[in-house]
C-alpha cells in the first residue's frame, strides 16, 4: 500500500492546568482528573491559527523525514475547529510551507479526521507521490464558549500532529484500513456555527467502547493477527477511561495503548498523530511488529489502520 516515513507534532506553549480549567465550571483538579485522566492541556494564543499550527507540525515532520516540502504531491489537513467554514486551513497551510500550487485537501472531521485522512493517503500515495497528513485543532476556542458545560469545557486542548505518507519506503508499512460511519448519532456529538459543543457523553463513550474494538479486530483478523501480538495501539486521545475500556475489550494491557492525554487533553483530530509522534521517539518498534491506529469521533465516524514496522 504505502509507508509512513515520519511523524511530527507541535504544541502551544501555554499550559492550562486542570485546577485552572476546573475553576471555570466550579470543579477542582481532582474531579477533572477523575472523570478524564487529564492533568493539563495546551492552549494556543490568538494568533496561533489552525493553519499556523498545522504548518509547524508539518515542518517538524518534513525535517524529521529529511524531505523538502516541494516534493509533496498532496497535503491534507483534518480539523473540526477551523476558524472559517471555507476556505479550510489546508491551502493556507501549504502556503505557509512555501508550496502554493500543491493540491491541498481539507478533511473537516472532528476526532477521527486524521485517521480517515491517513487511510485515504495510504490509497493515494502510489498515484500522487508523498502526502503530508496533518491533524490540527484549536479546541480552546470552542470549549470556552458560553455557557460552558461542566463535562465538556475541561476536556479539550490545542495542537497539531503530522505524518508523511510515501509510496516507496518508511518506518511503518500501511497494511490495511477499516473505516465506518453512522449518521444516526449525529446529534450526540455536534457543533453548530457560533454555538457551544453539544455532547451526549454517555452515548459517545458507549458507542466508542463498542465500535473501536470491533474495527480493530476486523482489520487484525484479516491478517491473522491477535490483539496481544500488536506492539502498540495509537488512538485518538478522547478520555483515559475510554482508552482503558478499549484495551480491556481487546484483552491487552492498558499500557499497550499509548496515552498522553494526561499532558495535552483531548486535541480532537490532532491527538492520534501527536501520540504517534511521541510514541515513536520513546518506543520505536522492532522490525515486523504490528501497530494499530484507531479513532472515533463526531459523525459518528470510526475505524482502524493496521501498519507494520519496516
Amino acid at each position: 500500500m504505502a509507508f509512513i516515513r515520519a511523524f511530527g507534532c507541535w504544541l502551544p506553549a501555554r499550559v492550562v492546568t486542570s485546577a485552572e480549567a476546573g475553576a471555570w465550571v466550579g470543579a477542582d483538579a481532582e474531579w477533572v482528573r477523575g472523570v478524564s485522566g487529564i492533568e493539563e492541556r495546551r492552549f494556543a494564543s490568538a494568533g496561533e491559527t489552525v493553519a499556523a499550527m498545522a504548518s509547524r507540525a508539518g515542518l517538524d515532520c518534513l525535517q524529521r523525514a529529511g524531505v523538502e516540502a516541494r516534493s509533496l504531491g498532496l497535503v491534507m489537513v483534518a480539523s473540526g475547529s477551523a476558524e472559517r467554514s471555507f476556505p479550510g486551513p489546508a491551502a493556507e497551510m501549504a502556503l505557509l510551507l512555501g508550496i502554493p500550487g500543491t493540491p491541498a485537501l481539507d478533511v473537516p472531521m472532528a476526532s477521527a479526521g486524521s485517521l480517515f485522512a491517513l487511510g485515504l493517503a495510504a490509497r493515494l500515495a502510489a498515484s500522487v507521490g508523498p502526502i503530508l497528513v496533518i491533524g490540527a485543532e484549536k479546541m480552546s476556542s470552542i470549549a470556552l464558549r458560553e455557557p460552558m458545560e461542566r463535562g465538556v469545557a475541561v476536556l479539550f486542548g490545542d495542537g497539531a500532529g503530522a505524518a508523511l505518507v510515501t509510496p516507496d519506503h518508511g518506518l511503518l508499512e500501511l497494511i490495511d484500513v477499516e473505516l465506518a460511519s453512522d449518521g444516526a448519532y449525529a446529534a450526540d456529538l455536534c457543533l453548530e456555527p457560533g454555538k457551544p459543543l453539544t455532547m451526549n457523553g454517555r452515548s459517545v463513550i458507549l458507542q466508542a467502547a463498542r465500535k473501536v474494538p470491533a474495527a480493530i479486530r476486523a482489520v487484525l483478523e484479516r491478517h491473522a493477527i491477535a490483539p496481544p501480538d500488536v506492539a502498540a495501539f495509537l488512538m485518538h486521545q478522547a478520555n483515559q477511561h475510554l482508552i482503558v475500556k478499549i484495551a480491556a475489550a481487546l484483552g491487552v494491557p492498558a499500557a499497550r495503548c499509548y496515552s498522553n492525554i494526561r499532558r495535552y487533553g483531548n486535541t480532537s483530530s490532532a491527538s492520534m498523530l501527536i501520540a504517534a509522534a511521541e510514541w515513536l521517539r520513546e518506543s520505536p518498534p522492532a522490525p515486523g511488529a504490528p501497530v494499530v491506529f484507531a479513532a472515533f469521533g463526531a459523525g459518528f465516524h470510526w475505524g482502524a489502520v493496521l501498519a507494520r514496522a519496516s
